[in-house]
């Protein structure tokens, strides 16, 4: 049990782009459960469904409430979004402070997380219904996340903090030693052949090549491609300079 029984809850959102965004970012992060606590979205459904796309059915399965208080009844923990700061709202941290505590509760039972409408946010006697107060880091120039913006900023705490993603790995193995070498080889003769070098100032070229190829990890494969571009440089090379022997043999 985890983001199963995260809850998002929607209070008075007013356009549709954006709650269908937030079902987009929700869906992104696991979490499937929306509530909608009295709003005006549904005059701009349309644009609800053009940008909730395939996480529709996240909007189509929502809950429908007259207040918070019904709205998060049944969750343990209860997380209010704010920008504004004052009395009420000092005992504020970060998402990624409460993630830890939001996700304990949420092995056990339901945790909700609301977020206010987009031109004034929550009022003060709906955050006197949350436990916890989330405040998004961000600059005092402009402090005020889109509600979408906003869902999504907290769905990827909450959800990184599961611990569950796993991002890819590099199939091809480390080069070894033996084919790095053969690439440099196959290099320096390349660029001596193409002219990039003269035989006198090789060595010198080939530190900096060396020095520019090894700031990464060289992949199996990625120097056997380095090996086929300078095979293919030599290669013309070699055309290029037959051809300007048989043109002065002309």
């Amino acid at each position: 049990m985890g983001l199963e029984n995260i809850r998002i809850v929607l209070v008075r959102p007013l356009y549709g782009g954006n709650v269908g965004s937030v079902c987009r970012a929700m869906m992104n992060m696991g979490i499937t459960d929306l509530a909608v606590v009295r709003g005006k979205w549904e005059l701009f459904e349309d644009d609800l469904r053009k940008m909730a796309l395939g996480a529709i059915s996240i909007y189509e399965e929502r809950s429908e409430w007259d207040t918070l208080a019904e709205a998060v009844a049944d969750c343990g923990l209860v997380a209010g979004t704010s920008a504004r700061t004052g009395f009420y709202r000092d005992h504020a941290r970060t998402i990624r402070d409460w993630t830890p505590t939001l996700l304990d509760e949420a092995s056990r039972g339901k945790v909700g997380i609301a977020f206010g409408p987009e031109d004034k946010g929550l009022k003060t006697e709906e955050l006197a219904v949350c436990t916890q107060i989330v405040q998004i880091p961000s600059t005092d120039e402009y402090s005020a996340l889109n509600l979408a913006q906003a869902v999504m900023v907290c769905c990827y705490e909450l959800y990184t903090g599961m611990d569950v993603f796993e991002p890819s790995e590099e199939k091809s193995p480390e080069a070894p030693s033996s084919m790095r070498e053969r690439m440099f080889l196959a290099w320096r003769e390349a660029l001596l052949a193409n002219g990039f070098m003269k035989e006198d100032k090789a060595d010198h070229m080939m530190l900096g090549l060396r020095r520019i190829l090894s700031r990464g990890t060289l992949t199996d494969a990625d120097t056997r491609i380095l090996i086929g571009m300078a095979k293919q440089t030599l290669w013309c090379a070699e055309e290029l300079e037959k051809q300007r022997g048989a043109d002065d043999e002309m």
